[in-house]
């Protein structure tokens, strides 16, 4: 197992996948709204970070290996 450790960062890996953004919202909920039973949040802080496939990217990437990636991104506004 040692010997594969170590061969990891000359080894290429090829990540195929949805390459997406993860977007975090945090705040207070202050009230339910009157048109559904749905809480209305007052937003204090935002955070966006990857997702799918660009999260296995980033986590090999933060390991030492060499990585190659090949997917869809779609852009949702």
């Amino acid at each position: 197992m040692i010997d594969l450790i170590k061969k990891f960062p000359e080894t290429p890996v090829l990540v195929i996948g949805d390459i997406m953004v993860d977007r975090y919202i945090t705040g207070k909920v202050r009230r339910i709204s009157p048109e559904a039973p749905v809480p209305v949040v007052e937003i204090a802080e935002e955070e966006l970070l990857l997702g799918g496939a660009a999260n296995v990217v980033n986590n090999i990437l933060s390991l030492g290996g060499r990585v190659f990636v090949a997917g869809v991104a779609k852009v949702l506004l």
